[in-house]
């Protein structure tokens, strides 16, 4: 998966969270990744709670505008009193930022098919990367807010993480103690296949790279050895670092016995063509063709003549669930290509009657109120939006997927 990075320094993003009196800022489009269009924007930005649109132009001012509401394409007027223009520029970061809201009685903005739509500033204008520029519903001064210059070189929205996020009630009841952890442990070290000739049932974790796979089954296993392992290879990199099939057993304790699951890793989701995961080496590891260490080479999938080709494979060879691993912050950043990749192999784990689960990592980076506190993540209202999100997509709509 490319890697969608933000514009602003940290210093601009630290003067930008003053302003808005927030935590942190969590980029959902990115005009020269995503497209200078209300399509787009939209796709990426409704129903997302407070957002910010930041615009940037050659003369290095950096402006736009906040709304407390969520876009939804109601094609209304609204007056928000949290709404504001905001201006600086990356030449003078010690100038206080220009903060302009709108007149007594005036529309805030309006939630049409289009881009970010303030009256007096319109983001996005006629689908290009372009801004209209009228005074009027927020007076001032044009000079000040972006230099007369209207031809942008990025235009970003971020949704703004704050304090007050949190759901009245959680949408899952978890009990966080000793107890329940042990309870659920000794449940997981007792299970047992339907199957009396499949000892370890195979869990194969699939997403895109950098969705952090193979950091949970290191997660896993350092939970169960009771101390921090890293046996599976991990990192920050714009291709996968899994580069073979790998099959990972776990033991309870030093010297306790295997678990009755084994955890299947393999090769990061990526964008290009001959890039990644190809479709029929995931078939082959589902009907257990592949075998552990099998290095991977996406324009050559794996060959029945291949000495890493296992020709009879038995029940406990096969995969027994798919678990696809979603990182929370990019959930809504998913490019076509990926959901199209997403899509053909959910559809052929269908074909093949494999269960199928959604993990989301990352919640904390995702969700400040989450990162402050782990025991709130069934209480945030924006992992339980991610939740919804995924689940009502095309991508998983009425294919029966959980979420672990």
């Amino acid at each position: 998966m490319s890697v969608v990075t933000s514009r602003l320094s940290r210093q601009q993003e630290q003067k930008l969270c003053s302003m808005l009196g927030c935590n942190r800022l969590s980029l959902l489009f990115k005009a020269s990744v995503h497209g200078y269009t209300g399509n787009a924007f939209h796709q990426k930005c409704d129903r997302q709670g407070p957002t910010v649109t930041v615009a940037y132009n050659n003369s290095g001012y950096i402006f736009g505008a906040y709304t407390s509401r969520d876009y939804a394409q109601t094609n209304q007027n609204f007056t928000d009193d949290k709404a504001f223009l905001f201006s600086f520029n990356e030449r003078e970061m010690k100038k206080d930022p220009l903060r302009v809201v709108s007149g007594a009685g005036q529309h805030s903005l309006y939630d049409g098919t289009g881009g970010p739509y303030f009256h007096s500033l319109v983001f996005l204008y006629n689908e290009a990367a372009t801004v209209y520029s009228n005074p009027g519903n927020y007076p001032f001064d044009p000079t000040e807010m972006h230099g007369n210059d209207l031809q942008l070189v990025e235009c970003e929205v971020y949704r703004v993480e704050g304090s007050g996020s949190f759901m009245e009630k959680p949408w899952r009841n978890v009990l966080w103690n000793f107890e329940r952890r042990k309870a659920l442990m000794d449940m997981i070290t007792g299970w047992t296949h339907g199957v009396s000739s499949v000892k370890q049932a195979r869990v194969l974790l699939v997403g895109p790279v950098g969705a952090g796979k193979s950091s949970f089954f290191n997660s896993i296993n350092s939970v169960f050895k009771g101390y921090v392992s890293s046996q599976a290879n991990t990192g920050c990199a714009g291709t996968s670092l899994t580069t073979q099939f790998r099959t990972y057993s776990v033991k309870a304790g030093k010297e306790g016995k295997l678990l009755p699951i084994t955890v299947c890793d393999c090769m990061g989701l990526e964008e290009g063509l001959n890039a990644g995961l190809d479709i029929e080496d995931f078939t082959s590891i589902l009907r257990g063709h592949m075998q552990d260490k099998y290095r991977f080479n996406p324009s050559m999938p794996l060959q029945p003549e291949s000495n890493s080709f296992l020709r009879e494979p038995s029940m406990t060879d096969r995969i027994h669930t798919v678990v696809y691993v979603i990182d929370a912050c990019k959930v809504k950043l998913l490019s076509d290509r990926m959901i199209e990749k997403l899509v053909a192999i959910r559809r052929k784990a269908n074909q093949m009657g494999v269960p199928q689960l959604v993990l989301l990592t990352k919640v904390d980076e995702a969700c400040s109120s989450v990162a402050a506190d782990l025991k709130t993540v069934y209480q945030s209202l924006y992992i339980h939006k991610m939740v919804r999100f995924i689940y009502c997509t095309y991508v998983w709509k009425s294919e029966g997927i959980s979420f672990l």
